[in-house]
């Protein structure tokens, strides 16, 4: 797809696409370069700064809302800002001492990837996904209830979607209420009808995300963006590799 045709897109979605599981405030912003197929030399390969980082790229593989692998992730890495990166190290060096660790799902999004999204929203014939990541909601509701939008915070290259994990139990994935990417309020960090025990620990991953320049999102307790972004305003399509 065209730069043109990303614009265009994004001009007929705009309206009724505000706040969701993908984008932020500051995406009103200008998209910046979407050609661009380089990758800027400030983005890393999050594991190579974060000792231990357990990568789950769910958008490079089939078990994902849209159920295939997303256009734009050609390889199953973490591609942040190095300034993101670093911060990220400094969350798992202060998780170290209790046994836990970091699993991330998501960094850095390219914009075809947020396309692809929307594209698959649309079809409102592909629902194979329902059971598992919207067992609750109908299709058409999606733009409208803001689980889809036409920009992504995550193309910005400072925002990850992640989990705790114990490491002495093969990184098992600690009790969070709901799974990776559930569109429903029960995903929201401020919901009481989940245990307390993912109620807990929820809090403990938003507070060690806080405490190292990390802000979270009110609609889903795995987001969170640096707070000192580098681009606060631009939005990448490099794919990731």
């Amino acid at each position: 797809m065209t730069r043109a045709a990303y614009l265009l897109l994004g001009a007929a979605l705009t309206g009724s696409l505000c706040a969701c599981s993908f984008c932020s405030p500051a995406q009103t912003k200008d998209a910046g370069d979407w050609s661009a197929d380089t990758r800027p030399a400030d983005f890393v390969d999050a594991s190579e700064l974060v000792s231990g980082l357990v990568v789950d790229a769910r958008y490079a593989g089939a078990h994902n809302f849209v159920g295939a692998p997303i256009e734009g992730y050609q390889r199953p890495v973490c591609l942040l800002t190095r300034a993101a990166a670093r911060a990220l190290a400094e969350v798992q060096n202060d998780l170290a001492p209790s046994g836990l660790g970091l699993k991330v799902f998501d960094c850095y999004r390219p914009q075809r990837a947020v396309a692809h999204f929307v594209r698959w929203a649309q079809d409102l014939k592909d629902t194979r996904t329902k059971s598992e990541f919207y067992p609750h909601v109908d299709k058409r509701e999606l733009f409208r209830l803001g689980y889809i939008a036409s920009r992504s915070g995550h193309s910005r290259g400072s925002t990850v979607d992640l989990t705790l994990v114990r490491k002495a139990e093969g990184a098992t994935e600690l009790d969070m209420g709901t799974s990776f990417d559930f569109f429903s309020p029960k995903s929201w960090p401020s919901d009481q009808s989940v245990g307390a025990a993912a109620r807990a620990n929820r809090s403990l991953l938003a507070d060690a995300m806080r405490r190292r320049g990390f802000r979270s999102y009110d609609k889903e307790w795995w987001h969170f963006t640096l707070r000192q972004e580098p681009h606060p305003d631009r939005y990448f399509d490099f794919p990731v590799r």
